[in-house]
């Protein structure tokens, strides 16, 4: 009997192998424990915390390692240069330059504006395009738009503020795409160059300034420098170049009094011969 079973159990065994279903079904379920195992694998050192990171007690609300002060502001900014607030410089040029005493009478006069039968000094450069075609106008630093209006002489106007007491104004603008409280980086697109009521004779372009405390300063003087190389003009020169001025005009005045006093000594010379002939 057992050697019947036995034979009986082999021939079950055998038609078992001859299936057709069988070896795929071998082959499905190894697979089946393979990928569970890979995941089970996987989950698990996902669990693991790596030794570099920061423990959870050592870190604030905001993410950073206790003990540590995060910079107010970005590092970047210390190291920017002021830069000219348009994409292609080559492509533009300066027609109106800022206006200061110490200039020469030619560079004065490029620093006029014509309005209403009026010249006015110019607080900044004019820049426009070789083609007087409109460009995108740029921040010329990284900071904050503190304000976006429309002007009717001037267009529409954008101030930045910066560190050390700078700001800078971009004025006849159009197609303005920042607003009021916005922080831009450096050369990122603020408007697009437009025309205005105050500069008509300029067509399309930008008017740009750069103020320290308030006190507007010549741009150009300033471009591919660092904020805190900007300063404001003391009044030390300027009243140096006015007493300066003064001083050559009492001089001639004197030297005028003087030639005066001798034409007088010689008037009276000649009527003293004359009296003396006489006699």
């Amino acid at each position: 009997m057992k050697e019947e079973n036995k034979g009986v159990s082999k021939n079950n065994w055998k038609r078992v192998f001859k299936k057709k279903w069988f070896f795929p079904a071998v082959y499905l379920t190894v697979a089946a424990l393979l990928l569970a195992g890979v995941l089970w694998y996987q989950n698990l050192d996902n669990q693991i915390p790596e030794a570099t990171d920061t423990p959870q007690s050592e870190v604030d609300n905001d993410g950073y390692p206790l003990g540590y002060e995060q910079d107010s502001s970005p590092v970047v900014n210390q190291s920017e240069v002021i830069k000219m607030p348009v994409l292609e410089a080559s492509q533009t040029e300066i027609v109106t330059k800022f206006y200061a005493y110490e200039k020469t009478s030619e560079e004065q006069e490029q620093a006029l504006v014509l309005y209403d039968n009026k010249y006015y000094q110019s607080k900044g450069i004019d820049i426009a395009s070789t083609t007087d075609e409109t460009f995108p106008v740029t921040a010329a630093l990284s900071g904050e738009v503190i304000e976006v209006k429309q002007d009717p002489l001037l267009g529409y106007v954008i101030e930045m503020k910066h560190d050390n007491g700078v700001t800078t104004h971009y004025a006849s603008l159009q197609d303005v795409t920042v607003t009021s409280g916005e922080q831009v980086d450096q050369g990122e697109a603020l408007a697009s160059a437009g025309k205005n009521v105050f500069n008509q004779a300029n067509g399309t372009h930008v008017h740009f300034e750069v103020r320290k405390d308030g006190e507007a300063v010549d741009p150009e003087q300033f471009l591919n420098k660092p904020l805190s190389d900007i300063e404001v003009p003391t009044e030390d020169d300027d009243n140096g170049e006015e007493a300066e001025d003064t001083s050559s005009i009492t001089s001639d005045e004197e030297q005028e009094d003087e030639d005066n006093s001798e034409d007088e000594n010689d008037s009276d010379n000649r009527e003293s011969s004359r009296a003396t002939t006489n006699a």
